[in-house]
């Protein structure tokens, strides 16, 4: 069994699209005219991270587009720093090539931010989001320093030990949800020599002075509309409960959820219960 197993009954195909002059690649599944529904990942991640989310979507109708963002993935990588709206630019860009208006959006982490950027800067576009375990609200030094250390480590080195410890530190069991495959997907797109040349500008949002000046503070996710959703997992180890909670009190009328025994992965860690509540929430605001 492989991490794409579950797909095998789900008609789906991986695709690349010209967003905005940068080759994107896509996961797409579901029905052509389901209503759009974006998947986005964290820091220096892919598209894989939702393999276990996007056959439920699919098969419950909605047309899923899991996407390598900006210098991610297999995702082209332009030379300059990816800040946030840069990311939003790129976003946006792929909307408009799939030829798609209002989207739901559902954002991990690093795809949780740039998510809830484009819901408080275009509203008109988001039907609807999901945050997952999102970053932005917060500038911490050891946990930014985690981050950059542990990804420079895993792509500076070709060692699969360490590409390994990266994913572990996103778990709260790695032993149940890290496989030996996504060790080596996320190994070798680790080991692309465009992705090792551009690294720096991945990493740029841990720096603490270009951090400041894309952190997603209350009086933007005050400008939030779209029904939204947390998700955080208890044991999360880039972010406490407290964390999510003030998310949520910033976000007018936003919905709270908390997962035991997970941690920066609730959509893959905690899958069947992380598809059910999506399911619930999309059908509510579709």
């Amino acid at each position: 069994m492989t991490i794409w197993t579950g797909l095998t009954g789900v008609d789906h195909r991986l695709s690349y699209t010209d967003a905005g002059g940068v080759r994107t690649r896509a996961l797409i599944a579901g029905p052509e005219d389901g209503p759009p529904l974006v998947f986005l990942h964290g820091t220096s991640g892919h598209l894989e991270a939702f393999v276990r989310n996007v056959p439920a979507h699919a098969g419950a109708g909605y047309r899923c587009h899991a996407i390598d963002m900006l210098g991610h993935g297999y995702t082209g990588k332009p030379d300059h720093p990816y800040e946030i709206p840069r990311y939003v630019e790129h976003l946006a860009a792929y909307l408009d090539a799939i030829g798609a208006g209002r989207v739901h959006l559902a954002g991990e982490s690093l795809g949780g931010w740039v998510a809830a950027w484009l819901a408080s800067e275009d509203p008109g576009r988001v039907a609807s989001l999901q945050l997952l375990a999102a970053g932005g609200t917060k500038a911490d030094p050891k946990i930014m320093e985690r981050i950059r250390t542990s990804t420079l480590k895993a792509v500076r080195t070709d060692d699969a030990r360490l590409t390994r410890e990266r994913l572990h530190l996103l778990m709260h069991d790695p032993a149940k949800d890290v496989s030996e495959e996504l060790v080596e997907i996320r190994h070798r797109i680790y080991h692309q020599p465009d992705f090792v040349a551009n690294v720096h500008n991945l990493l740029c949002l841990q720096d603490m002075e270009t951090r400041q000046r894309n952190l997603l503070r209350p009086d933007r996710m005050a400008r939030i509309t779209a029904p939204t959703l947390i998700v955080w997992g208890r044991q999360n180890p880039f972010g406490d409960v407290p964390e999510a909670q003030a998310m949520h009190e910033a976000i007018a009328g936003s919905r709270l959820e908390l997962f035991s025994e997970c941690g920066h992965w609730p959509q893959h860690e905690r899958a069947d219960l992380y598809n059910q509540l999506s399911l619930e929430f999309l059908k509510a605001h579709s």
